[in-house]
């Protein structure tokens, strides 16, 4: 499976947003954090308020805010 995001409310539930950008299934933990790094913004524009890093479907850290402080 890989490494993936998930995409969180502010509450933590999990959102599902049709105008979100895919977060594929990536080869290692660094792809997936240099794609967030890249995203992020976007998905708050999409109504994604946190994520969660997914190894092989195991929570790994999250929820972690998109939020400034």
């Amino acid at each position: 499976m890989g490494w993936t995001w998930r995409y969180e409310d502010t509450a933590g539930a999990a959102v599902d947003s049709d105008d979100a950008p895919i977060a594929e299934n990536f080869p290692t933990q660094g792809d997936a954090e240099t794609w967030l790094g890249e995203t992020w913004r976007e998905l708050l524009d999409c109504g994604v308020d946190a994520v969660s890093l997914l190894e092989d479907g195991r929570t790994v850290y999250g929820p972690m805010s998109l939020h400034a402080e």
